[in-house]
């Protein structure tokens, strides 16, 4: 018996094709292609101008349970569910979100997909790929230094130093940088203040980037970032002080799309990557919107479970982008129902049905909430070789008693003929025109009531906390004329709760508020809920301690 491969050594064999060959397949001349070697390129800002005016696709979010440390596998089937509509004769598309190096190195690994269900090159995308990180992080640290040398020669614009509110970021783990005291040293390098940083992909330049339609609407948006107060209140903005400009100039690539390929030789377009838990975790706008003009079907993901990812792409991606999603795919497999029914990770390997019953409770409650959106919803059952045929039983019996359907998918180990049926019955959903979308909240709602909908309606909670000084924020920036954005909600990922040990369905429990940023640029209000923390630190193990370049120079441990 062979040994079962990781996911680097199947990326590895990989038989890919010359990335111009893949962009032939979409229509893309050789000539709007930017190569990053043979294996990667960007989309030219002028071919997707000229595709505006294309009847769009068919939209296909794919989402979650609440992670477990049992896995779930939802990027995996995001890849594996394009590779299976293919195979089936439809033109399909895969939409994801680039990897950051802070999960890579800290507590996860690669993010590109796994087993026969990957894009490729894997070892690329989950690391530096084509530098759109560092541009995001090297714009968004231009903006933090001229602030700080705009204070230093004079502060014509009259900033506040005490209210500042601009943090620095880079793409790691590092809790020691959380806070930070900087211009220590004397006159020479100006005045002291308190600061911090925050990681890459809870920058608000990456959320513009991926909310940004083009490079005009980019500059506008960097442009409207608030970087700090005056002592009157009043917000000081980066055009204030001249950086949207230099910004802008950092992003030009980083703005185009990157095109990469399945194991399977399906088109890929990886682009952004904001974080779910204190972002809003999807890909960028001008990649899906670029993929809909070129494909009959595409396939996207938000990160985490459907109480963050899906909530944002609906509320936030879809409603600022004009987005109308036809069906919507909630991965769940057997051991994160055992895992949400009470079971240990170490006692995962035995049938336990009644666990796995209890568990659905998770699930049954993430259907529900997509439901909530108008968006028909469909099971993918992510086998393990562990499952039994009366675990895999208990979930379908389950979601039929919700009025949907679940599809048990072998995409890990078979690739597109382990998820063919789940290709045909999405596709079909995807046509029926059952869809009748709508966000969960209207604009002219005010921003505590847009909070409070979000965690009683999504996360089930019987009240929202807040502090006197964080509603009073929230009612100073609706007279500002910010009443009418959506709510970026940072909470654990592991929970409908914001305790991350609180797991199935919870109900009763409070959110805590414990502050809120004003992302004027990107256009929401995002609101830190809990022990949530907008720059991670890495676990006692992390996982860089298993990534290495073996003696021949390839790099292990990277899955």
């Amino acid at each position: 018996m062979s040994a079962v491969k990781s996911d680097i050594e199947i990326a590895r064999a990989a038989s890919k094709k010359p990335i111009q060959e893949i962009g032939a397949r979409l229509g893309i001349p050789v000539e709007d292609l930017i190569p990053y070697g043979h294996d990667k390129a960007k989309i030219s800002a002028a071919f997707i101008a000229a595709q505006k005016e294309k009847k769009d696709g068919r939209l296909i979010l794919v989402t979650a349970i609440n992670p477990t440390p049992a896995g779930e596998g939802k990027t995996t089937t995001t890849v594996g569910l394009v590779d299976g509509l293919n195979r089936i004769g439809k033109k399909a598309i895969v939409c994801i979100r680039e990897a950051s190096l802070g999960p890579c190195f800290g507590v996860k690994g690669g993010a590109a997909g796994g087993g026969y269900a990957q894009v490729v090159p894997m070892e690329d995308i989950n690391l530096h790929f084509t530098g759109d990180f560092h541009a995001i992080t090297t714009a968004h640290n231009l903006l933090a230094a001229l602030i700080d040398n705009h204070i230093y020669w004079g502060n014509e614009q009259d900033l506040d130093t005490r209210r500042i509110t601009w943090r620095r970021v880079m793409d790691m783990n590092d809790r020691a940088l959380r806070e930070i005291v900087c211009s220590l040293g004397g006159v020479r390098n100006g005045y002291p203040r308190q600061a911090g940083f925050d990681i890459t992909v809870a920058s608000e330049v990456m959320a513009i980037l991926c909310l940004a339609t083009d490079l005009q609407d980019l500059e506008k948006r960097l442009g409207d970032i608030i970087i700090g107060y005056r002592r009157d209140r009043t917000p000081v903005f980066a055009r204030d002080i001249k950086a949207d400009g230099a910004m802008t100039v950092l992003l030009k690539d980083a703005m185009q799309p990157n095109l990469v390929q399945t194991l399977e030789n399906n088109p890929a377009l990886v682009h952004g990557g904001p974080f779910a838990n204190i972002a809003h975790g999807c890909n960028s706008v001008v990649a899906t919107r670029t993929a809909l003009k070129l494909a009959d079907y595409v396939v996207t993901e938000a990160g985490f479970g459907a109480d963050l990812g899906a909530e944002k792409f609906f509320d936030i991606k879809c409603r600022k982008a004009g987005l109308k999603p036809d069906a919507a795919v909630v991965v769940a497999t057997a051991r994160a129902m055992k895992m949400n029914g009470g079971v240990k990770k170490e006692d995962l390997g035995p049938e336990n049905i009644a666990a796995v019953h209890k568990g659905c409770a998770n699930l049954g409650r993430h259907v529900q909430n997509v439901k909530k959106f108008g968006v028909p919803v469909i099971v993918a059952i992510n086998h393990f070789v562990s499952d039994t045929e009366g675990e895999i039983q208990t979930i379908k019996d389950y979601v039929a008693t919700l009025g949907a359907e679940a599809v048990l998918c072998k995409h890990w180990a078979e690739g597109s003929a382990g998820i063919e049926e789940l290709a045909h019955k999405v596709a079909e959903l995807a046509d029926s025109g059952h869809s009748q979308f709508a966000p969960l909240y209207p604009d002219e709602m005010s921003l505590f009531h847009k909070i409070e909908t979000v965690a009683k309606d999504i996360y089930h909670a019987d009240a929202v906390i807040a502090d006197k000084s964080v509603r009073d924020q929230l009612h100073a920036w609706e007279a500002q004329g910010y009443g009418h954005l959506p709510v970026c909600v940072a909470k654990t990922q592991y929970s409908f709760s914001t305790d991350p040990n609180l797991r199935g369905a919870p109900e009763g429990h409070t959110v805590p508020v414990r502050e809120v940023r004003l992302s004027a640029g990107a256009g929401f209000v995002v609101v830190i809920t809990g022990e949530i923390m907008t720059m991670p630190g890495l676990p006692s193990v992390p996982s860089s301690e298993r990534i290495f370049l073996n003696e021949a120079g390839y790099i292990e441990g990277l899955d």
